[in-house]
């Protein structure tokens, strides 16, 4: 057959194709005719059930419906020339289908007809089904704990660029950035120089992680993967996870605490040459440089550490939703703690005090108990970064054994927060008017006075204020005294005020303190069993007569850098014996002729030793050195057995 001929065939084929397609939707419509006359003599019906009908009715008499399709497809079978089996064929698929679209058809007028006898539109009952079916749907767990939370912390306010381009403008930050990309640059070619020597020529290249918490280096060595998370449970809609430790940090390890014992920093520093991820080393070494005055090298320890920690999360630790606890009772999860404690403060010091929130809200969120007491640094960095409204939601929204508003800090700081708050209102609207369904800043404060009386005299000497009114104020008895006598709460005054003083320098604040002051001395020269009435609940606030928050450190919330000097700083070293003795357990036995190199390494500077340990080209293994991604080299840490087998 000609391709002419198969063309002229395929043409015929197509338009008788096309001829019986339009005879059948020409009865698809006449037949609907005859059932829309009939439809309006239907009862009305629920438009629901009309979903269960149409397949009871396709389910009637299957036989009795396809019996004379059969026969009738049997007999144009045989009455048909070979010639249109073609064309047979093609017909009956599209009987088929027209029969399918005619039963769909039908049933779409059914249920239109009866919705126009119905009283309730068809669209609203769909509607109220819908909202039947959401309501009986299970909640999960996940959905519960998807509720906006207190302590929902903001990844956007946890990088530090951020706010710096907040507070001095992008056009600083951008050249502050083009002045040390010289500097970095150099550092990282420099470590490709160094790995290509170290290899032989070959040139190693890898990538760091992206993470939430820091901006990481890229002279960093690559994750080592000694560390891992793993998830305990599901309780009261919270997610429990531990870190663990890989065999490799169990046994460096080993070699930090016996160097921790005999305060031998060359050891730490030894330890972080072949494991540079150790985070106790780390924390360690971020310690020695703040008391040596080296601020910036600390916080980038704490960062490191801070990498590490995050690169060991689960993949279900979602700690910025405030949904999982990671318990500090678990001593492989104390570091998460420290680390982050640290960095907040670091980002104090700093001046950002929006990322030092978000920081502190995630200590709060991780671990319910508060070990690290976050709680009582939370009101300063909300009152520095501005975020007032949030701090008065989180002490009516945060639920504790003792209400917020009865602890030291939140009681003096809501009054601030009220004074802000009411200045904000003020200068938005066009009159003067506020809320007056809360209390007035003055209210607040004089009623923080009469609860903790002391801080008033703590915070004269500290600030300082040398006003003469001040001490016409402090002549009374009642703000006279040094210590209320309940120690937790004592404890917490001082804490407060070491934390806090710097705001009181404000001449707004010391105003609102000032009035606050004389008209608790009014109320009390009226009515004195006011002084006890506040007694009383300051006792049912703080009913233990030991000290609940002696584990926190007054110093760890003050402002103030110790620096040691050269003479105390030997508390950090040993001797050349037991130094070298160390060194031999991290990663350096003593053997052969290396006993000369570790007496010559004893006698060097404890910060030479440091420094050497953070250089970009220390560990930065790969395959090529014969490591697989990710796993540190164990082959260094099994020395360490040899050399205190050989001690």
């Amino acid at each position: 057959m000609s391709a002419r001929l198969l063309k002229k065939v395929l043409k015929e084929l197509e338009q008788n194709k096309q001829h019986l397609i339009e005879e059948d939707d020409q009865e698809l419509l006449n037949d609907d005719e005859s059932e829309s006359s009939d439809a309006g003599a239907g009862s009305s019906k629920n438009p629901f059930d009309l979903l269960n009908e149409g397949d009871d009715t396709e389910e009637e008499d299957p036989d009795q419906a396809s019996a004379p399709e059969v026969a009738d497809e049997t007999l144009t079978k045989k009455q048909e020339p070979p010639s249109l089996k073609n064309k047979a064929n093609s017909a009956s698929v599209s009987n088929n289908k027209s029969k399918k679209k005619k039963n769909k058809k039908k049933k779409g007028k059914e249920s239109s007809s009866s919705t126009d006898k119905n009283e309730t539109p068809l669209d609203v009952n769909l509607d109220a089904l819908s909202l039947d079916f959401e309501s009986s749907r299970p909640v999960s767990e996940n959905a519960k704990q998807a509720k906006p939370s207190i302590l929902l912390v903001d990844p956007k306010h946890l990088n530090i660029e951020n706010e710096l381009r907040r507070i001095f403008g992008s056009k600083v930050v951008k050249s502050f950035e083009k002045s040390n990309q010289s500097s970095s640059s150099r550092q990282v070619r420099s470590r490709q120089v160094r790995s290509r020597q170290v290899r032989g020529g070959r040139r190693v290249n890898h990538s760091i992680r992206k993470t939430v918490l820091i901006s990481p280096s890229d002279s960093w060595s690559r994750w080592d993967g000694s560390l891992s998370m793993e998830f305990l449970e599901t309780k009261d809609g919270y997610h429990y996870f531990r870190y663990t430790h890989s065999s490799t940090y169990d046994r460096a390890q080993g070699a930090f605490e016996a160097a921790q014992l005999i305060h031998d920093l060359n050891g730490v520093g030894s330890i972080l040459m072949f494991h540079p991820y150790h985070l106790g080393s780390l924390l360690t070494m971020a310690d020695y440089f703040r008391f040596l005055g080296e601020h910036q090298m600390s916080a980038d320890t704490i960062a490191k550490c801070l990498y590490a920690l995050e690169c060991a999360w689960h993949p279900m630790f979602t700690p910025l939703q405030g949904n999982c606890q990671l318990k500090f009772s678990h001593d492989s999860n104390k570091p998460l703690f420290k680390a982050l404690f640290t960095h907040m403060k670091n980002m104090d010091r700093r001046g950002c005090h929006r990322t030092a929130l978000e920081v502190c809200k995630l200590l709060l969120a991780l671990d319910s108990d508060d070990p690290m007491g976050a709680m009582f640094c939370l009101d300063y960095f909300a009152v520095r970064a501005g975020e007032y409204a949030w701090l008065e939601r989180f002490s009516e929204d945060y639920k504790t054994d003792t209400p917020l508003w009865l602890l030291p800090n939140f009681s003096y700081s809501l009054a601030v927060c009220r004074l802000y708050l009411e200045q904000e209102e003020s200068s938005e609207s066009d009159n003067t008017c506020v809320d007056t369904a809360k209390a007035s800043p003055a209210d607040l404060m004089s009623q923080a006075l009469m609860l903790h009386p002391t801080v008033l005299k703590k915070l004269v000497a500290k600030v300082p204020l040398k006003d003469q009114a001040w001490t016409n104020i402090l002549e009374n008895s009642f703000f006279n005294s040094d210590e209320i006598g309940i120690p937790s709460a004592d404890h917490l005054i001082n804490i407060y005020v070491e934390r806090n003083y710097l705001i009181w320098r404000l001449p707004d604040l010391q105003k609102l303190l000032r009035n606050g002051a004389s008209l608790v001395i009014q109320t009390l020269e009226h009515c004195e069993n006011d002084a006890k009435d506040w007694a009383c609940m300051r006792k049912e606030a703080f009913p233990s007569d030991k000290n609940e928050f002696g584990h926190l450190s007054v110093q760890d919330f003050s402002d103030t850098v110790q620096t040691l000097p050269p003479d105390n700083l030997q508390n950090f070293m040993v001797g050349m014996r037991h130094g070298a003795h160390i060194r031999g357990q991290a990663g350096n036995p003593p053997a052969g002729g290396r006993v000369a190199e570790l007496r010559a390494a004893a006698i060097r500077n404890t910060l030479a030793v440091l420094l050497e340990s953070l250089l970009p080209w220390v560990n930065d293994g790969g395959p090529e050195d014969g490591r697989e991604d990710g796993v540190g080299d164990e082959n260094q840490v099994n020395e360490q057995g040899q050399g205190n087998e050989d001690q």
